[in-house]
């Protein structure tokens, strides 16, 4: 008996996964029926690019695939304590809910040349510990006004050449991680944050979790 569900959410920078991810916790802690135990790990956690005392680090594939195994293992054990105590239990009191910001999507762009076989399993094992996926997307007309409204000191300086180039390249990265998505073994659906209706997203990935 599975103990465990969770959301997987993808998407570029700017889409939205953030706030998404502190509806989802706030919406999950609202429901007296849902799972005490939580995990919510932010991308720093799982994504291929990492800023390291300052600086930039970009992981290999191998790291990264490392790096996955790493915290798909420790949902797999600690699903498995639970599975270890017996069925005799609410989803409230043993169930297991679990946030993860950019994983095997994050991979799958980052890496598109190589052998899907290893991410393939990883998303197999997600798929058996409940996993579901979610990609955040914003429409390409919105592009550049999502960019600037989350930090608009950072674009006061920067020419239209700069911006422009910026969202072609937010535009090319989103439509990759949508088509990473067709490839992948885990379920995934699509959300426009368009409207950043938060909480209205975050009911609506709760109900496909079930």
């Amino acid at each position: 008996m599975s103990h465990i569900r969770g959301i997987i959410l993808e998407g570029y920078s700017n889409a939205g996964k953030t706030s998404v991810l502190k509806a989802l916790k706030l919406l999950q802690a609202q429901d007296e029926t849902s799972e005490r135990s939580i995990i919510v790990l932010s991308e720093h956690y799982s994504q291929v690019l990492n800023n390291v005392h300052g600086e930039f680090k970009r992981l290999n594939r191998n790291e990264h695939l490392q790096l996955l195994k790493e915290r798909v293992s420790m949902l797999r054990q600690l699903n498995e304590w639970a599975t270890y105590l017996g069925p005799d239990a609410s989803r409230a009191s043993r169930g297991l809910f679990f946030i993860l910001e950019r994983f095997h999507l994050n991979h799958r762009v980052a890496f598109p040349t190589e052998s899907s076989y290893e991410i393939e399993s990883l998303e197999n094992e997600m798929l058996n510990l409940g996993a579901k996926c979610v990609l955040l997307t914003v429409s390409s007309e919105n592009v550049e006004q999502r960019m600037q409204s989350r930090t608009p000191h950072e674009w006061t300086n920067k020419t239209e050449e700069e911006i422009r180039k910026s969202a072609d390249e937010f535009i090319h990265t989103q439509s990759e991680l949508r088509k990473q998505s067709s490839f992948s073994v885990l379920p995934t659906i699509e959300i426009s944050t368009d409207s950043k209706n938060w909480s209205a997203y975050a009911n609506e990935i709760m109900d496909l979790l079930g």
